[in-house]
């Protein structure tokens, strides 16, 4: 594989091509670093080619007046929402690289970035030469735990819909609707089948307020040399997206399935939500499968 780096119009972009690309699908993905003003000023276009965007406020307090910080993170977040790309923020508790304990303001500061919608919360110096990096981790899940409890979900999702506008693509509308019928039910768990994780991100980007567990379905593939399953992939790069809990079924239900295959993969994926704890007797579960070439949302009620 090589990377080509091509300059126009004072803009970077990134080009991987791949001797291998006719017969394989190139499955890295690219997070880009926006740390400076160049950044800044491209940060639309970067997003659109980027499958995912690291906000570097480190470097970024440097080049930008420290009034303006906090404005570009919040207009970053809420654009790569929109788009339904993971955003990661760094630089949130550095005091805890030589302290037990965040300042007021860091712990303040990291309860934001969840507010505001962000994914992932990326540590550095606190665990990479820190005193303290597994009480630094266990801190700042806390404090992360605390902010969605009080994240308002339902002014986020009118946002998002009244953003999206109408009409709405085919799976975005079916996105949008499971997570509406969660919320309206009360459901525990919204349960997504997906081959490629597209649907499933699509529901995490109204940000539900039940877990959605990705059941990605493997697709048998061939390069007339041999057959391999995808899916793997898909599933752990679904680990960064907010509030997505991915588990990969057995390869030989296949992602046309007929009825039964599919209750067979449901069964499965309703007791991992019940060995997890986020499932239990009497929970409503929103269900969102492809039935032949229809999209169905569907609610179940378990029994004991």
């Amino acid at each position: 594989m090589m990377i080509r780096m091509l300059s126009e119009n004072g803009v970077l972009r990134i080009r991987l091509t791949s001797s291998l690309c006719l017969t394989q699908d190139i499955q890295t993905q690219i997070f880009a670093k926006i740390e400076n003003v160049e950044g800044l000023n491209h940060f639309d276009e970067i997003l659109a080619e980027a499958d995912g965007i690291i906000l570097s406020r480190g470097n970024l307090g440097i080049d930008l007046p420290p009034e303006k910080v906090f404005l570009f993170q919040k207009s970053a977040l809420h654009k790569c929402n929109m788009a339904g790309k993971p955003a990661v923020v760094t630089r949130v508790v550095d005091s805890m690289t030589d302290n037990l304990r965040p300042t007021r303001a860091e712990a303040t500061d990291v309860a934001n970035a969840v507010l505001d919608g962000s994914d992932a919360i990326l540590l550095g110096a606190e665990t990479l030469r820190g005193l303290y990096p597994v009480e630094t981790i266990s801190t700042v899940g806390r404090i992360c735990a605390e902010a969605e409890k009080v994240f308002n979900q339902d002014l986020y999702y009118k946002r998002t819909v009244k953003y999206v506008g109408e009409p709405m693509t085919h799976l975005e509308s079916i996105a949008s609707s499971a997570v509406r019928a969660a919320i309206k039910v009360k459901a525990s768990v919204i349960i997504c089948f997906t081959s490629s994780g597209r649907a499933a991100r699509l529901i995490s980007k109204y940000r539900p307020s039940m877990p959605v567990l990705s059941v990605v379905i493997p697709r048998l593939k061939t390069n007339q040399l041999r057959w391999s399953f995808t899916g793997a992939f898909e599933a752990r790069q679904s680990l960064i997206v907010r509030g997505l809990f991915p588990m990969l079924a057995d390869p030989r239900h296949p992602a046309e399935s007929t009825s039964a295959t599919n209750e067979s993969v449901l069964k499965v994926a309703l007791d991992h939500g019940k060995a997890s704890g986020v499932i239990k007797s009497h929970d409503r579960v929103v269900v969102c499968q492809k039935v032949g070439d229809s999209s169905v949302v569907k609610i179940i009620e378990l029994d004991d």
